[in-house]
């Protein structure tokens, strides 16, 4: 246990943001560098070692953050990366992504301030990369079994490095021009830098993983051809399908689903563009959907010089404390304020789009909303609330609706989909295919970061099983594992 009185010693201290206006000039990272590392003994201290650590329960993963805890608030960098390894291949993705439903689930939550987990987490792990205790696990021996991962995002990584450190032989692809899949181009530089998954791919390359870019299964190469070349194949290409808002006037030029608009920021600081062929600078923009891709829709607004940021919500702007229907340990809808939040816009709580108005040029320069309500179980529009407000850039950002069945490797596999319109696979990650499995968003639907690494990490584990006939790779999770976490 960590300091047996460190919950009533201390308070909870998060990390420190760099200033607004310094920020909005770069696109770093928001936090100061080395703001943790001071306070991070204290932090962990507050863990209380409860009797039944829900916080274990919260997180997908089953990350063991008690124990992590201990080794933090004693200093013991080394045994705490070891512990957060045993069961996050990467905690320098989650600790700056995941939303923390661990922390939702902290026993201290009941009645005070939850323990910052998160902000321990990334802190261990910078410390390990920090001090060079991150090294590459390759394998004692080879199999001589070949594995195929489609899809380079946090399930298909995980999945590849699991399956390689068994002894696998494993092939990561990638249509895109990088690997990381959405970590790469859909989350922005100023919430992750993207040398923190380059390091990850050159330790994966220094353990055996292979990688290949540019390559779409279903179109640059066939997918019964990629079955016939590997012993087994995982399928973790994501739930690609973005919802769309079929109204009046969505034709217009400046209307851009989110991932339309965020991969082009990122590839201007890869170096590939000067400026992004889809830009911010001057004009009004407007962000449909209140969930965290439509706030990095406004961060990089906010970067690019946009006039102005709009940011619209269907749904009622949430409490700030959790609702009785809602209650600990679940994971609350609650009010959230991101970092681009505080970096300025407005943000509007149940309001509906109706349609879109342009120029005689063809491109939007209106939106035009109603104020809506719930009543009888329905929404309704509130007769009356009618508004236009300027938009000469608006971007989509209303979440996934499934797989993409038109990408070819659904039809070319033969998959069968379930009823929520993904993958559908068995208790062991398996589709209907024999030799092919599904990790992540494809099987599983839009989810969090934290459920993607613990699909890839279980569908592992399948795939091993497949192979061999036993494992010993860990399976956090079950296909029909399903919580508010989602």
């Amino acid at each position: 246990m960590a300091d047996p009185k460190g919950f009533l010693n201390h308070g909870r201290e998060v990390a420190r943001s760099r200033p607004v206006q310094e920020r909005l000039k770069d696109w770093n990272e928001v936090y100061v560098p080395g703001s943790l590392l001071p306070i991070i003994s204290k932090q962990a201290s507050r863990c209380m070692d409860c009797g039944i650590p829900f916080c274990h329960n919260g997180c997908p993963l089953g990350n063991l953050i008690p124990e992590w805890n201990d080794y933090a608030y004693r200093e013991d960098w080394q045994a705490a990366s070891e512990r957060l390894h045993a069961t996050n291949n990467f905690p320098e993705f989650t600790g700056r992504l995941c939303p923390a439903p661990c922390e939702s689930a902290c026993v201290l939550g009941i009645n005070q301030p939850a323990v910052t987990i998160k902000n321990v987490e990334v802190s261990i792990i910078d410390k390990a990369w920090d001090s060079g205790s991150v090294a590459a696990q390759a394998p004692e021996r080879l199999s001589g079994k070949t594995v195929a991962v489609i899809g380079s995002g946090p399930a298909g990584l995980a999945a590849a490095q699991q399956l390689t450190r068994a002894g696998h032989t494993v092939a990561v692809y990638e249509r895109a021009d990088r690997i990381g899949g959405l970590l790469r181009y859909g989350i922005p530089e100023f919430k992750m830098e993207k040398r923190h998954i380059n390091r990850r791919i050159e330790q994966m390359r220094a353990e055996g993983t292979r990688f290949r870019t540019g390559i779409e299964i279903g179109r640059d190469l066939k997918a019964t051809d990629l079955r016939k070349r590997y012993d087994a194949v995982v399928i973790a290409a994501g739930a690609t399908t973005a919802r769309d808002l079929p109204v009046p006037g969505r034709e217009l030029n400046g209307i851009h689903q989110a991932m339309e608009y965020l991969p082009l920021a990122n590839k201007v600081q890869e170096g590939d563009y000067v400026a992004p062929p889809i830009t911010a600078e001057g004009k009004h923009v407007v962000v449909i959907g209140g969930g965290d891709t439509g706030a990095d829709c406004v961060g990089t607004a906010h970067r690019q010089g946009a006039a102005s940021v709009t940011q619209l919500e269907i749904m009622p702007r949430p409490g700030e404390e959790r609702n009785a229907n809602q209650p600990w340990p679940t994971f609350p809808m609650l009010y959230k304020v991101t970092s681009a939040h505080e970096e300025g816009g407005e943000r509007v709580y149940a309001v509906s789009t109706t349609h879109f108005e342009g120029d005689e040029d063809g491109n939007v320069q209106w939106l035009h909303l109603v104020e809506v309500e719930f009543t009888g179980g329905k929404l309704n529009q509130k007769p009356g609330t009618e508004r236009k407000i300027p938009a000469q850039l608006v971007t989509l950002a209303m979440g996934f609706t499934g797989t993409d069945v038109e990408n070819g490797v659904v039809s070319q596999f033969g998959l069968e989909l379930d009823e929520r319109g993904n993958i559908a696979r068995d208790a062991d990650f398996a589709t209907n295919v024999p030799g092919v499995f599904v990790a992540g968003d494809a099987g599983r639907g839009q989810s969090l970061i934290v459920w993607a690494i613990a699909e890839g990490r279980s569908a592992a584990r399948g795939v091993d099983r497949f192979l061999t006939g036993a494992s010993d790779l860990p399976a956090p999770i079950r296909p029909t594992d399903r919580s508010l976490t989602v």
